[in-house]
């Protein structure tokens, strides 16, 4: 049998943006992905929904597998003819013991290639604000590691020239060693005022970075618990960071935020809130699911052409709409003549991604803009098709019908409350590791309070609730709960906007 290849892939320091284009699209073609305790999980997003995925993490004091066994594991999946990303944190090559699984590969005639990542110490000082190289400062750098073979332990570096004759020094996997390196630079020349930056959890919302003196790091660092994994920055440059720091400077660094979203439709907003520095964990506490009985949309479909006009009241039902104009056999051609009406920017986008232009959208982004400006123009003796969910509002409907009009309102979707969530909520309720809640519906919400009932007021303890709008609003308040946040309209981006508000008065 003709093995498969093995990527050696660099996943960058922990914030998934900083994966390749190639490493994203070796993973897109693996059949099985083996990953590290540092490599985001995130990224295996961008695996074949079939591929499979086996852990083999490593952190101080705990082994998945040893890497002697990794190397094999790798051999043995390409050996069966599967394709395989292995994927590391940082790059393949710097620290990351690449070269061990890449001449285990070689001696076993196994095809690889490596692909190169962001190294975690290049990554730390830009998110620190530390330029490793300054003309006027210092040209030179040296990336070591702090953690060698235990028998060896730092015995093999020179300690002289690394004092005195280079400028910056990164050390990976320094941190329990780190009084003895401090003292060992100071022996050997380096002065005692040097500054050290010491980054952990670089390039995540989660990262943290102390400054000091070389002789006082050490001792700052035990008293602020910083632990592994971190970098140790050591050098003039780090002078800089006052004035070049940005990552931690923005407006959301260090929140957390939940999500509950389906993922198909929390991905704008998550990069939204990451643009501003803050952490987010999508757990949706809806998902989408098709109508039991398809024949009412069929049948408006078959006279679509009949129609004055089409409202569309979410992303949702855009998608399902059209969707279900593809499976009929139907195209944009069906739609000349008709009114496309959208209740929002959102919606006008997923309309616009299908090819078609809204011919209006309400400035008041709710199913309340879309009648009165209907009311306004006349509907009277008019025909409106309103595909939607089993659960939405009859406003439209009732409102358009007593002015005149016939509205069809077909159910294109449902939404449900989707099992194996409840423990992973618990877990960051419990532990007060939520800063907020995003609701982005009422469903949101009304499946997150199914979930745990009256039990939500005490687990929710200091976690705000932020609503998208008021129909959400009013459903959280319902149960009696605080909403601490909604936005002037109703969009993720003027949630957004109206979260970076809320914390910059806090």
């Amino acid at each position: 049998m003709k093995p498969g290849k093995v990527y050696l892939i660099g996943a960058g320091p922990g914030d998934p943006g900083l994966l390749t284009i190639k490493g994203r699209d070796c993973l897109a073609l693996a059949d099985v992905i083996i990953y590290d305790y540092l490599a985001n999980p995130v990224l295996l997003g961008y695996a074949k929904p079939d591929a499979e995925r086996i852990y083999v993490g490593k952190s101080r004091g705990h082994h998945s597998l040893p890497q002697e066994e990794i190397n094999q594991l790798l051999a043995d999946k390409a050996a069966a003819g599967l394709n395989v990303a292995r994927l590391k944190g940082g790059d393949p090559y710097v620290f990351g013991r690449g070269g061990e699984e890449a001449s285990l590969l070689h001696k076993q005639n196994i095809p690889f290639e490596v692909v190169p990542g962001v190294t975690a110490g290049f990554a730390a000082a830009a998110y620190a604000g530390i330029p490793l190289t300054h003309r006027d400062i210092t040209t030179s750098l040296a990336l070591l590691t702090g953690h060698e073979r235990p028998e060896r332990k730092l015995s093999s570096l020179d300690w002289e020239k690394l004092a005195t004759g280079l400028g910056t020094l990164i050390f990976y996997m320094g941190m329990t060693n780190l009084k003895k390196i401090s003292a060992k630079l100071i022996e050997h020349g380096r002065s005692a005022d040097t500054p050290v930056a010491v980054v952990q959890w670089a390039t995540l919302p989660r990262q943290k970075t102390l400054t000091g003196r070389l002789d006082e790091i050490a001792a700052l660092v035990a008293a602020a618990k910083i632990e592994p994994p971190a970098v140790i920055i050591i050098g003039e440059v780090v002078r800089y960071r006052e004035e070049l720091r940005w990552y931690d400077n923005l407006p959301l660094f260090g929140r957390r935020f939940l999500i509950t979203r389906p993922y198909a439709q929390a991905t704008s907003f998550v990069a939204l809130l990451q643009a501003q520095g803050a952490e987010t964990i999508c757990i949706p506490t809806i998902e989408i699911a098709p109508p039991t009985d398809w024949q009412p949309c069929d049948e408006a479909l078959l006279q679509l052409g009949s129609y004055d006009g089409l409202i569309l009241t979410s992303a949702n039902a855009v998608d399902a709409f059209f969707e279900r104009m593809n499976i009929k056999g139907l195209d944009l051609r069906a739609l000349s003549g008709v009114e496309i009406i959208a209740v929002g920017p959102k919606t006008a986008k997923a309309i616009e991604k299908r090819g078609l232009k809204p011919d209006f959208v309400p400035n008041n982004y709710r199913a309340e803009g879309v009648v009165n400006e209907l009311l306004s123009r006349g509907v009277s003796s008019k025909c409106y098709l309103y595909p939607r969910t089993e659960i939405a509002r009859t406003l439209i409907p009732d409102s358009l019908s007593k002015a005149g009009a016939q509205v069809d309102s077909p159910i294109v979707y449902r939404t449900l409350a989707p099992e194996g969530k409840q423990e992973m909520i618990r877990h960051l309720l419990d532990a007060n590791e939520l800063d907020a809640i995003c609701f982005s519906s009422s469903s949101t919400f009304d499946n997150l309070h199914a979930m745990f009932g009256e039990e939500l007021q005490q687990l929710k303890k200091e976690t705000a609730f932020f609503s998208i709008g008021p129909l959400t609003s009013e459903t959280i308040r319902k149960h009696d709960f605080e909403v601490a946040l909604e936005p002037e309209n109703s969009t993720l981006d003027d949630l957004v906007t109206a979260m970076i508000e809320y914390y910059s008065e806090e």
